[in-house]
């Protein structure tokens, strides 16, 4: 059923970056040193509308504050994983999804464009989602202009990954540092068959994780046809919540089980090291989040939302550099203690700065283009239960 994918090309990319700066062989329990946590820059940029123009503008002056992207994507196929969590038909807090819990379509279409205006052979929008259609006419729906995305020089592909798509096989990837919850995944080819990944994510809160951002956002690369039940189900409807949040299943035979079978069952617990595990099997290139439009108090039209304009859009090279700036934006403490703060249990950021993926540190962090203070939005919510 799967397949050990070659991973040294965008391992190669990832250790430049100092995202994975010392990823061991591929072994089932490899040694792992972690390195001293990385810094790199992030850029914030003044958006108070989505304008196409506008939200182009500001993220093409992002994207050359932090070095350009030209010799990162240039002849390369690029993967970039949107987050379309729930269904764009389901509006929130009065206003259509993209203008509060799911990613706009401007920021979706200034990206590709400025891919391709990079050199970008092949663009490859990806997500997992949890309904069994086609794709594209999904795409459409949340407000996706696929006429003006295929009139671009790259070419460009859409991909549900919820299950194999369009392989023939999924591709197991084992964590470098061997797992905190699982030591390998299976997951779609998609985000093997890349040169570059690219996480487009949301501002907003996380009823689990506290915030998601582009860390977060990854966590959606697990197929739910392997990880939204026991059996193997390749036209699923579930979520992840039974194996991953809960642990109250396993996955279906032949896949990769839990590396502590025994270890905490709560939800504060094994959704953050999800998310770190989710980051170590496909390491992020290049992190944009969209702050222009989102909401507060969760990650979707579930919990109790509340609508903000923080007028932000952020980019990074660095995840975890980049979500810890993303978090001061947001009025929190991207260093606080498990428990504290945004964060329910444990801080998945820190969590990876412990295991060198990135510092959480914003003292450590240059910030470009808009200082902190002013981009500041303090979204003010806290979870209502805690758990570290």
């Amino acid at each position: 059923m799967t397949s050990n994918c070659d991973r040294r090309g965008f391992l190669k990319e990832a250790a430049a970056l100092g995202g994975a700066a010392c990823l061991s062989p591929l072994l089932t329990r490899p040694l792992w040193a972690a390195p001293r946590s990385p810094s790199f820059p992030v850029s914030i940029a003044r958006c108070s509308t989505y304008d196409r123009q506008t939200v182009f503008d500001g993220l093409k002056t992002m994207l050359d504050q932090i070095g350009g992207i030209d010799k990162l994507v240039g002849g390369k196929t690029v993967a970039v994983k949107v987050n379309l969590t729930g269904h764009p038909r389901e509006p929130a807090c009065g206003l259509p999804a993209n203008r509060t819990y799911q990613i706009h379509p401007s920021v979706v279409l200034a990206t590709a464009t400025l891919l391709d205006r990079a050199g970008a052979k092949r663009i490859r929008f990806v997500e997992g989602t949890y309904q069994t259609g086609a794709f594209e006419p999904l795409l459409q729906t949340a407000g996706w202009d696929l006429k003006a995305l295929s009139a671009l020089n790259a070419r460009v592909e859409y991909e549900d990954t919820r299950n194999k798509g369009q392989g023939k096989e999924y591709h197991r990837v084992k964590v470098p540092w061997g797992g905190s919850l699982f030591p390998a995944y299976d997951i779609n080819h998609s985000y093997v068959h890349c040169d570059v990944y690219v996480s487009l994510a949301k501002l907003k809160n996380h009823l689990l994780a506290g915030v998601t951002l582009s860390m977060k956002n990854n966590f959606g690369v697990t197929p739910t046809s392997l990880y939204g039940q026991h059996e193997v189900n390749e036209n699923p409807t579930s979520n992840r919540a039974a194996i991953f949040h809960e642990g109250r299943e396993r996955p279906a035979d032949g896949l990769p089980q839990e590396v502590d079978p025994k270890g905490p069952r709560r939800l504060s617990y094994r959704v953050p090291r999800h998310t770190v595990d989710a980051n170590g099997i496909r390491p992020i290139d290049l992190a944009i989040i969209d702050g222009v439009e989102t909401v507060s108090g969760g990650e979707g039209p579930w919990a109790q939302l509340k609508a903000q304009k923080a007028g932000v859009l952020l980019a990074g090279r660095n995840a975890v550099c980049t979500d810890a700036i993303a978090t001061q934006v947001m009025g929190y403490d991207p260093m606080a203690k498990s428990g504290s703060g945004p964060f329910p249990g444990d801080n998945h950021l820190a969590l990876a700065a412990e295991l060198g993926l990135g510092t959480n540190n914003p003292a450590e962090i240059e910030v470009i283009g808009q200082p902190v203070k002013e981009a500041l939005h303090s979204f003010g919510w806290e979870p209502a239960e805690r758990n570290s």
